[in-house]
């Protein structure tokens, strides 16, 4: 009971979050009063992805192979935008994220330019 009233304490209003607040929005207040970098302190997208709890193979088929597993996966996952999102960002040319294969990405590329 004691950490319960020390977390309100660190509230904004030393209440208790209403149902429109995210969790993570209160953990990055409160990790940012013990000077600790937020946003490694909460779980990355990485550890939210479907594809870290299956077979990483299907994820990087060899060439020719089959990207139907992998994006199956990929349909029911929350964090498949921000996969996405970094796959472009950071160039990656091999393996399926955020839903499209390589030369999807490359075609998504091409459109944006």
């Amino acid at each position: 009971m004691e950490g319960h009233i020390m977390w309100n304490m660190l509230e904004p209003g030393g209440g208790i979050p209403s149902d429109t607040e995210r969790p993570s929005e209160k953990m990055a207040d409160v990790l940012s009063l013990f000077d600790s970098d937020a946003d490694d302190a909460l779980m990355s997208w990485q550890e939210r992805a479907l594809c870290a709890q299956t077979d990483p193979e299907a994820f990087f088929p060899e060439k020719g192979g089959s990207t139907r597993e992998a994006k199956k996966v990929c349909q029911g996952c929350e964090v498949k935008a921000e996969c996405l999102d970094y796959a472009l960002a950071n160039d990656e040319r091999f393996g399926i994220w955020g839903g499209l294969s390589e030369r999807e990405r490359r075609k998504l590329k091409r459109r944006a330019v």
